[in-house]
């Protein structure tokens, strides 16, 4: 039976792109499930513990869920300020009966940042270059969401973010992206 995998995220587009950035996890047999708040937005603790909670008292197809790992984007903060304080109010209000490890990761800006770190899986994407984006360091691209728009040149909706997801290598970001190898890390076997 796979490892069953928990991850709160924020919103749809997340939702819609995590699956295929973690498919390959499979083959180590890992199952990733991806929850959100009903109308994204901001993972405070109490959406956390209320997604938390729904998921470990109703897990998916009923199997018993592992790990969950809480995806924060810290928007250029330092990660320990927006993670640490959230950590710290979440385990004093989970109850004795969610025996699973909560772990959490960040995106440094955005999780579209992550999309640039396979330069040309996006470029193929796109049909395009990618302008003037500095994609050395994908972590370190300011507001890459607003980048992202500006390349496509109209709507990003869900349906894009899954459709560039699905093309991407996540090999290829997990060595160019410290932020999605530490979640790819977590996922995989971080243990609380």
């Amino acid at each position: 039976m796979p490892k069953q995998v928990v991850v709160i995220a924020s919103v749809a587009t997340e939702r819609a792109a995590l699956p295929f950035l973690v498919e390959y996890l499979r083959g180590e047999n890992i199952a990733v499930d991806v929850h959100i708040p009903s109308k994204n937005g901001a993972l405070t603790v109490d959406v956390v513990e209320r997604l938390l909670k729904a998921a470990w008292y109703s897990p998916p197809d009923n199997q018993r869920i592992d790990k969950f790992v809480v995806l924060l984007d810290v928007d250029g903060k330092q990660p320990d300020a927006v993670v640490d304080p959230l950590r710290q109010s979440l385990i004093s209000r989970l109850d004795s009966h969610i025996t699973a490890s909560v772990l959490f990761a960040y995106a440094q800006w955005h999780l579209e940042a992550w999309f640039f770190g396979d330069v040309q899986g996006l470029r193929d994407y796109l049909g395009r270059d990618l302008g003037s984006v500095d994609t050395s360091n994908p972590d370190a691209i300011e507001n890459p969401k607003r980048h992202l728009i500006n390349l496509l040149q109209g709507n990003y909706t869900r349906r894009v973010s899954e459709d560039i997801a699905r093309g991407l290598n996540p090999q290829i970001i997990t060595g160019r992206s410290r932020s999605f190898q530490r979640f790819i890390e977590a996922v995989r076997n971080g243990n609380g």
